[in-house]
């Protein structure tokens, strides 16, 4: 908590009761070549949890667990909401995962200081409930902005893209009942998706919509048994571009018959020049 300059690399974390890697109110952190392994069956495992966290980036891991592999927050609420500490420039890839009852990646549900400017790719998951979630609620606040993912490769999934604006639970009753998340600017691009029993589950809130969503160049494969509604979107607004199968109406295709590709950006962000450093431990002969 409250650090800076962060790096943990080249290690193994068996079986934590709770989220694996935990970092708060931090800032220029590198995570990478680690090992996760819990329970697909205990929940509560997530791997790594960067909360109000700035310019963190996290590579190279493997992670298998009974909750989110990767989650990303900001705060609870109206705790979340007066601390006003967002989780911004967050750079992930070249992950891989398995946790067949929850997201690869997710943004939330504790995003009322803000979640923005991530980075997401080269990404493989392997039996997992969903590829990306975001979790939000009335009453939560904050906002989950500018969102970029590229480079997904899935294999068994139940849902590829998942967003929900009723995670309702509450820390407790002192919360605003007006305070209403703002999720805009998310883009999803290059993926690939075999065996997937509902390609997305899209749900934003009555009244304050879901907005910016951009999918593109993107073949989902079924399952032998799908759900019958394929894509089930409420409250939410954007294009999508080359995607297979056809997505719901709230998602048209933008220039038919051909890929036109949603925002990835350009420009580096600080962490990622950071090289890691290296230190070692000598054992001390006898």
């Amino acid at each position: 908590m409250h650090s800076d300059g962060i790096q943990i690399s080249n290690l193994t974390f068996l079986n934590s009761p709770s989220w694996h890697i935990h970092p708060v109110y931090s800032s220029n952190i590198v995570i990478q070549g680690l090992t996760i392994l819990a329970p697909v069956t205990v929940p509560i495992t997530d791997g790594i949890n960067p909360d109000s966290c700035t310019n963190t980036r996290i590579e190279d891991c493997y992670i298998v667990s009974g909750d989110d592999c990767i989650a990303v927050k900001s705060g609870w609420d109206q705790y979340g909401i007066n601390y006003g500490m967002p989780t911004k420039q967050l750079l992930i890839r070249r992950l891989t995962c398995i946790t067949p009852d929850s997201a690869v990646i997710a943004l939330g549900s504790e995003m009322s200081g803000g979640i923005e400017d991530v980075r997401a790719e080269d990404i493989v998951a392997i039996n997992s409930e969903s590829g990306i979630r975001i979790k939000t609620a009335i009453g939560r606040g904050g906002y989950v902005k500018d969102v970029y993912v590229r480079g997904m490769t899935m294999q068994t999934m139940k849902y590829v893209f998942w967003m929900t604006g009723s995670y309702g639970s509450h820390p407790d009753e002192h919360y605003d009942p007006n305070a209403l998340p703002v999720i805009q600017n998310i883009n999803y691009q290059d993926m690939v998706a075999e065996n997937v029993t509902m390609p997305a589950q899209l749900a934003g809130i009555t009244g304050d919509q879901f907005t910016g969503i951009c999918i593109s160049n993107v073949t989902i494969t079924l399952s032998k048994k799908p759900k019958k509604v394929l894509w089930n979107c409420t409250d939410v607004s954007g294009y999508t571009s080359g995607v297979t199968p056809e997505p719901c109406q709230l998602l048209p295709e933008k220039q038919p018959g051909t890929v036109v590709p949603c925002n990835f950006p350009e420009s580096s962000i600080p962490i990622d020049e950071v090289k890691l450093q290296r230190c070692y431990s000598r054992r001390r002969l006898m």
